[in-house]
């Protein structure tokens, strides 16, 4: 008598838990409207199944977290925008997922010169052969003269997006962040935007933390008032790759500098030619382009990273020989 009353409560748990995973993995409702749900980076399963049930799409989000992992679909689910219908049951909402958003993230890192930014595009929205090369040359033709103003930031983008949005995108987001109150600033000094931008994308190419950048920006405006050459790698890379790289070949746009480097015919030669570079080398973020709006005043003349990427400042020349040889040789 036990045995068969046992039998049967188990036999009504599973019959209650087919019950309730058939009714939770049915569609919300009839409704077969386009819901647009974006789904960040770095989701997990869990995060995702709480985002489509508050957004009305699924009933249950520990049912999508069981059915994911059941199926092993959980990690073949790619951040970015998705179209999906309250009218999708949950099998084809996840068979959506799993088959890659419409709309894509792409991140464009500080520091990156147009051709690197036009083939993280191309890379994040998945362009490839004849396309790839299209979406390149627009791209480049369509950012000429904007080099260091298309805003390094997370961008969410359409798959089939020409390079004409990117690059239009890219610098109505440069005119956001750097705001009214840093432009009139700007306009007060004796720098326009062009020469600022310029000097943050140097900046940018020759510091490593935010910290810093303030100081390193003092001791550049220092020696520009003071009629001296920058004296910066970064420029001379920028011309090193500008002669040498060709767009689409996977080129280093960012070389070692040799000694012999220094010596390049280039108006980007901060080492033969005194003042900016004639135009930015690279985008650079917010915090570069604070710290060359705000520079921060400072003894030095001189700095330099070790191999760890501290700075180090000198003073003097005498100064910054010590450092060079206490860390650099």
């Amino acid at each position: 008598m036990k045995r068969t009353i046992l039998v049967l409560f188990v036999l009504a748990i599973a019959v209650l838990g087919i019950f309730w995973w058939r009714e939770n993995t049915k569609s919300v409702s009839a409704d077969k409207a386009l819901k647009s749900i974006v789904i960040p980076r770095g989701s997990s399963a869990g995060a995702i199944g709480t985002r489509l049930a508050q957004a009305g799409l699924i009933k249950n989000s520990l049912i999508f977290r069981i059915y994911t992992r059941i199926t092993g679909t959980a990690g073949k689910i790619q951040a970015g925008e998705y179209l999906l219908s309250p009218s999708f049951p949950l099998t084809k909402i996840v068979e959506y997922l799993t088959n890659g958003p419409v709309e894509v993230w792409v991140t464009v890192p500080e520091g990156m010169r147009r051709e690197e930014i036009a083939d993280k595009f191309i890379s994040g929205l998945g362009k490839n052969g004849e396309d790839a090369t299209v979406f390149r040359d627009e791209f480049l033709n369509r950012s000429s003269g904007l080099e260091g103003f298309l805003f390094p930031d997370t961008y969410l983008f359409p798959k089939d997006a020409s390079a004409s949005a990117v690059v239009a995108k890219l610098r109505s987001t440069f005119d956001l962040r750097v705001d009214s109150k840093m432009k009139e600033d700007i306009s007060k000094s004796a720098y326009d935007l062009g020469q600022i931008i310029s000097l943050a994308a140097i900046i940018e190419r020759e510091t490593i933390t935010s910290g810093e950048r303030p100081v390193v920006a003092g001791i550049l405006y220092k020696r520009l008032k003071a009629g001296w050459p920058l004296q910066v790698d970064a420029t001379i890379q920028y011309a090193l790759s500008s002669q040498k790289c060709s767009v689409g070949t996977g080129c280093n746009w960012w070389p070692n500098v040799s000694i012999d480097d220094r010596a390049i015919n280039s108006r980007y030669n901060t080492y033969k030619f005194a003042g900016l570079s004639p135009t930015p080398i690279a985008s650079p973020g917010l915090s570069s382009i604070k710290a060359a709006i705000y520079p921060e005043d400072s003894p030095y003349w001189y700095y330099l990273h070790d191999s760890k990427g501290v700075i180090h400042y000198a003073r003097t020349l005498e100064e910054h020989n010590q450092n060079i040889n206490k860390y650099i040789m």
